[in-house]
């Protein structure tokens, strides 16, 4: 990957990757891969499980090569999809290299997308389908990701959770395709990818045929197309401090609420009820005084650690779903 001289003012290599595959024993790769990423100094989070690898890392360039030639000399991972992005510090606090039942929690267990999945359409294709008046939009993200950016018409099935996927579009089938003899084409996205693997696996289950996932998901989407000819509007919320992205994967101008997780605008952050640290309009009622106290005496210390050069361990940032 050539180096420009933006990347090369930003020191810290970000790779988002996943890959669907069959390990039979997870738990044999765990070590391993956590010795390597700790003995780079490589940060960030790799989630295993019996139908693959999913994760997002951060660290040197040489780093990150190193763990993405191990990752990729593991079965069925020779073809590992990794999308790079630059920040210009450390966006995790540590590595953690845990086991999962899934690499993105679904909850429906009988899904493989090994075996069925929707067809891919590349960044440079997406916006022709979705321009198609036949062509449905739905987001399959999380209610506060869609927040912070969608694309044109999308659909937002206001989820708090991927688990609550098969059941939105369960509940709202009928009134998404109609009853007519040729049903609409659906188009699904999520942030890397990952998510619309299993989405569109579950949507060919329920027996629809003509379902299509943005290949890379928004990343590869903003990374590749140009903001002059884009159908997306906002930015992506990604899982870690960088909080969002926008195009050519610049970081964003969100910050994220340490009390609730949730993303928090520019406007937001004018608003009488948001303290850095403590809370946000979005989450003020659903906290006590008590509550805010206690965050801010752990924003306090958060605050003495920086002016130390350390982390605070105990700072949080949202899991989310496995991402995706």
């Amino acid at each position: 990957m050539t180096q420009t001289a933006d990347d090369a003012a930003l020191p810290i290599r970000v790779a988002a990757l996943y890959q669907f595959t069959r390990f039979d024993d997870p738990a044999a790769l765990q070590g391993p891969l956590a010795a390597l990423c700790c003995s780079r100094g490589v940060k960030g989070t790799l989630l295993l499980a019996r139908e693959g690898v999913n994760g997002t890392i951060a660290g040197s360039d040489e780093a990150i090569a190193a763990v993405i030639d191990q990752l990729r000399a593991l079965p069925g991972c020779a073809d590992l999809d990794v999308k790079y992005a630059r920040a210009p510090e450390q966006p995790f606090y540590r590595m953690k290299v845990r086991l999962k039942r899934e690499i993105v929690t679904m909850g429906q267990p009988d899904i493989d997308p090994l075996a069925s999945v929707g067809t891919y359409v590349a960044p440079e294709d997406w916006n022709a389908l979705i321009a198609d008046p036949n062509t449905i939009l739905i987001d399959t993200r999380n209610d506060y990701e869609v927040a912070a950016g969608t694309f044109r018409g999308a659909i937002d099935p206001h989820t708090k959770s991927f688990r609550d996927f098969p059941d939105w579009f369960r509940a709202h089938r009928e009134e998404l395709l109609g009853k007519g003899e040729t049903p609409p084409k659906v188009a699904m996205f999520c942030t890397g990818g990952i998510r619309c693997e299993k989405s569109t696996a579950f949507l060919k289950s329920e027996g629809i045929e003509d379902v299509f996932h943005l290949k890379g998901g928004i990343l590869n989407y903003l990374e590749k197309v140009p903001a002059a000819k884009s159908l997306w509007d906002g930015e992506c919320f990604v899982f870690d401090q960088r909080v969002t992205v926008g195009h050519g994967l610049a970081p964003g101008s969100y910050e994220l609420c340490h009390a609730c997780r949730r993303p928090v605008s520019v406007e937001d952050r004018r608003s009488a009820r948001y303290e850095a640290g403590v809370s946000c309009a979005a989450c003020y009622d659903e906290r006590t005084d008590e509550d805010r106290e206690r965050y801010r005496e752990r924003h306090r210390q958060e605050r003495l650690a920086a002016t130390r050069g350390e982390p605070h361990v105990g700072k949080v940032y949202p899991a989310g779903d496995g991402e995706g």
